[in-house]
C-alpha cells in the first residue's frame, strides 16, 4: 500500500502529517508526504523515516514577507494549484491514496480523480466546515456585507472567495487533463465525507448540514527529545516559570511583545521561559529569571511550567491541555480565536482579547490562568485528551483503501 499525503503551511500543518505518516508506516504502508521546502519540514519529515517531496515556496519566507511573491493572494493560489497539478501529480504516481490538509488543496482532489485513487480531505479545526454554528473563517477578498448575518448566506459568501482565488487556475489545469470543470472549489475540495483532526473535547464537532464528518482525534506526533542540559539546570534552578512562545507566528513589533510578556510574568512573581519562534522573539535583559529557547520538546517542557503564553495554533493547544498546563491564550488569525475560546470555555486558562498583549491586558489574563482552580481544572481535562487520532486516521484510511 502506498500513500500520498499533502499540505501546505506551517509547522502546525505538518507536524500532524509526520504523526500520520508514522503511524502508516509501522502498519506496513509506504508513506511520502508533499510539504512546503522550508528546511525544519524536511528534519521533521525524514526524521520519522517519511519521503518528503516539497513543493510550493518556502513558507517562513512567505509569511516573514521577505520571499518576493506573485500578485497577491490570488497569484500565490495560482502558483499553488499549479504545484498541485505538477509536483503533487507526480509524487501520487503510482500510490494507493492521497490525503490532503492544509491551505485549501484545490488540486489534490483532481490529481487523485485523474489517478482513480482513493482521496479524503482532512482539517485541523472545525470551521473550517460549513456550519450552522459557526461563522466563515477571514479569506482575501470582499468584505461581508453588514446586513448579511444569516449563516448560510455567509457561507455562500466563502464558496464565492474560495472560487475567486481558486476556480480559474483549478479549472485551466483540469481541462488540460481531460476533466470537466467544478463550480464550486471549496465544496469539491472538501468532498462528501471530511475528516477532522481534532480532540473531541477541544474542537467536538456540532452536528449540521450536508457533511458525513469523521472526527478522529487530534494527530500527534510522539516527541522523545531530551530537553537541553541548559534547560533542564534552567529549570531546576527554581519555581516552574512561565513559557511564552508564538510559533510560527511572525507578531509585528516581537521586541515589544517580548517586553510587554516578560514584564507580565514578573509581576505574577514568576520567571519566564521565552521561546523565540519564527518572531525571533529574545530577552529583555540579562536577569537570571528568564531564558531563551529555540525549537525543543513541548511535550515535555508544557508538563515542567507554570502556565504557556502561546498564539493558540491547535497543536501547541492540545499540547498544553495533554500536559495539564494552563494557557493564555493570544490568538493572532484564522483558527486561533477559535481555540482561545475553547480553552476559556472548559475553564483551563484564559482567552486574551485581541492580539497584542500590553502591559494591562497580559497581566490579567495571566493572574486568572495561574490560580489553583485553573490548574486543578486544567489537570482534570488532561486525563479526557485522546492520543489516538493518529491511529485511528491511519487504520481507516487503509481500511477505506482495500
Amino acid at each position: 500500500m502506498r500513500v500520498l499525503l499533502m499540505g501546505y503551511g506551517s509547522r502546525g500543518d505538518i507536524a500532524p502529517l509526520a504523526a500520520l505518516g508514522l503511524q502508516l508506516r509501522e502498519l506496513g504502508a509506504e508513506v511520502r508526504v508533499c510539504a512546503p521546502p522550508d528546511e525544519e519540514f524536511a528534519e521533521l519529515l525524514t526524521g520519522v523515516g517519511v519521503e518528503m517531496v516539497p513543493f510550493g515556496p518556502a513558507v517562513r519566507a512567505l509569511v516573514k514577507g521577505t520571499r518576493p511573491s506573485p500578485a497577491g493572494a490570488a497569484g500565490v493560489a495560482a502558483e499553488l494549484v499549479a504545484a498541485h497539478f505538477e509536483t503533487v501529480a507526480a509524487a501520487a504516481e503510482g500510490c494507493d491514496a492521497l490525503l490532503a490538509t492544509g491551505l485549501m488543496p484545490a488540486g489534490a482532489r483532481s490529481v487523485a480523480e485523474k489517478l482513480g485513487i482513493r482521496y479524503v480531505y482532512a482539517c485541523f479545526h472545525p470551521f473550517e466546515l460549513p456550519s450552522t454554528h459557526y461563522l466563515p473563517q477571514p479569506r482575501p477578498g470582499l468584505p461581508n456585507p453588514p446586513d448579511v448575518t444569516d449563516n448560510r448566506a455567509l457561507w455562500d459568501l466563502d464558496a464565492q472567495r474560495v472560487n475567486a482565488l481558486y476556480l480559474a487556475p483549478l479549472n485551466t489545469h483540469r481541462a488540460s487533463i481531460g476533466l470537466p470543470p467544478v463550480d464550486n472549489v471549496r465544496d469539491h475540495v472538501f468532498a462528501d465525507q471530511p475528516w477532522l483532526a481534532a480532540d473531541p473535547v477541544l474542537g467536538p464537532w456540532q452536528e449540521l448540514t450536508d457533511l458525513d464528518l469523521v472526527q478522529t482525534g487530534a494527530w500527534i506526533l510522539p516527541d522523545e527529545r531530551p530537553l537541553p542540559a541548559d534547560l533542564v539546570a534552567f529549570l531546576d534552578a527554581g519555581t516552574p516559570p512561565v513559557y511564552v512562545g508564538f510559533g510560527s507566528m511572525p507578531m509585528r513589533a516581537a521586541t515589544d511583545v517580548a517586553k510587554v510578556a516578560v514584564e507580565a510574568v514578573r509581576a505574577q512573581g514568576r520567571r519566564v521561559l521565552v521561546s523565540r519562534g519564527w518572531a525571533d522573539l529574545g530577552l529583555v535583559d540579562d536577569a537570571d529569571d528568564c531564558f531563551a529557547v529555540g525549537d525543543v520538546n513541548h511535550q515535555a517542557l508544557f508538563r515542567r511550567v507554570a502556565a504557556v503564553v502561546h498564539h493558540g495554533g491547535a497543536g501547541t493547544t492540545t499540547t498544553a491541555a495533554r500536559a495539564g498546563t494552563p494557557q493564555v491564550v493570544v490568538p493572532q488569525f484564522v483558527d486561533q480565536p477559535y481555540w482561545a475560546g475553547r480553552v476559556a470555555e472548559l475553564g483551563i486558562g484564559t482567552a486574551h482579547d485581541g492580539p497584542t498583549p500590553t502591559f494591562d491586558s497580559l497581566p490579567a489574563a495571566l493572574r486568572t490562568a495561574l490560580t489553583p482552580e485553573t490548574r486543578a481544572r486544567a489537570a482534570a481535562v488532561a486525563d479526557t485528551i485522546r492520543t489516538d487520532g493518529a491511529t485511528v486516521a491511519a487504520k481507516l484510511l487503509l481500511e477505506t483503501v482495500g
